[in-house]
């Protein structure tokens, strides 16, 4: 098995800005560039990841840019939320953007501000490269002129108010990127109607072989990874279509089976338990009273 690749660190704003080769940021905890600008003098280590977030509105590609398990060409931007130790992937070959705007900031900066916490709440930092956000020209208006704000900001000289202003110009951005998300997630139709179907055909695959048995309970994680998309993207865009997050999903799955086992085996509650992948017989009575306001006894007492 091969061995897997340590990703490469890139500790500070001022060490990106180096393999960029733009010079020294006016600020060691936050920067605004336009890539069309950057003139790279080292190349990037094919598996890195920043200590700090990343915001950036990417336009013009060279040649095709890969969304999930589809190539798509685009001319438009696509937006990318990068979280600190994000662990990203670019290899040689790969499609670049000629154009566009990179916001970079370290949490450092956001000490102080409701955002500091608040910035956990926007799941889209934790989606993969894939899962990026393709603006219609409309939304590229909208985020880029909140980006301009901010490199405006960034440009002028820093005094007291400063600060403040970048910071509300950032929340102000994410507000946007959990709008348009949600509206990618429903005009995405196909390829989110793919991910459906194959989504279902793992559930009902997972519980009619009882893989539960041999593996033990299904995760978001092992559903995501299967899928190959971000178990955070997974659940917004399930809890965006269907109003019910992947969790949700699997343990309707497993109410819909428990209810088989009990009206048509003399299975008892423990073993059905166990044969859904459950370590502890506990854990699947409450859930299961739960969701139907019975014990799994008193259900199938209901039906004799």
């Amino acid at each position: 098995m091969k061995d897997q690749q340590v990703p490469y660190l890139i500790k500070s704003i001022g060490e990106l800005h180096e393999f960029w080769g733009i010079g020294k940021p006016k600020h060691p905890l936050v920067s605004v560039f336009r890539l069309e600008n950057t003139i790279p003098k080292l190349t990037l280590p094919e598996v890195h990841m920043f200590n700090f977030y990343a915001i950036s509105i990417k336009k013009n590609f060279e040649g095709k840019m890969k969304y999930g398990q589809r190539n798509y060409d685009f001319d438009s931007g696509v937006m990318s939320f990068i979280a600190p130790h994000q662990v990203m992937q670019h290899k040689q070959g790969d499609s670049s953007p000629k154009e566009g705007i990179s916001l970079v900031f370290h949490p450092d900066f956001l000490a102080g501000f409701p955002l500091n916490k608040a910035i956990k709440n926007h799941g889209f930092f934790s989606y993969q490269l894939n899962e990026a956000l393709h603006l219609s020209e409309q939304e590229e208006l909208t985020v880029g002129n909140i980006m301009k704000n901010i490199e405006s900001e960034y440009l002028s000289n820093i005094d007291k108010f400063s600060q403040n202003v970048i910071v509300s110009n950032i929340e102000l951005l994410l507000q946007y990127g959990d709008r348009y998300y949600n509206r990618q997630f429903i005009t995405r139709k196909l390829a989110n109607d793919e991910i459906l179907i194959r989504l279902e055909d793992l559930l009902s695959a997972y519980f009619d072989n009882d893989s539960a048995l041999e593996s033990g309970m299904l995760t978001v994680k092992s559903l995501s990874d299967q899928l190959n998309i971000s178990p955070n993207y997974l659940s917004d865009m399930l809890r965006s279509i269907t109003g019910q997050t992947t969790q949700q999903h699997i343990h309707n799955k497993l109410m819909e089976k428990a209810k088989v086992l009990l009206t048509t085996t003399n299975l008892s509650a423990r073993e059905i338990a166990f044969q859904l992948g459950f370590e502890y017989p506990q854990s699947f009575n409450k859930l299961f009273k739960k969701r139907t306001e019975m014990s799994p006894l008193e259900f199938r007492e209901s039906f004799n």
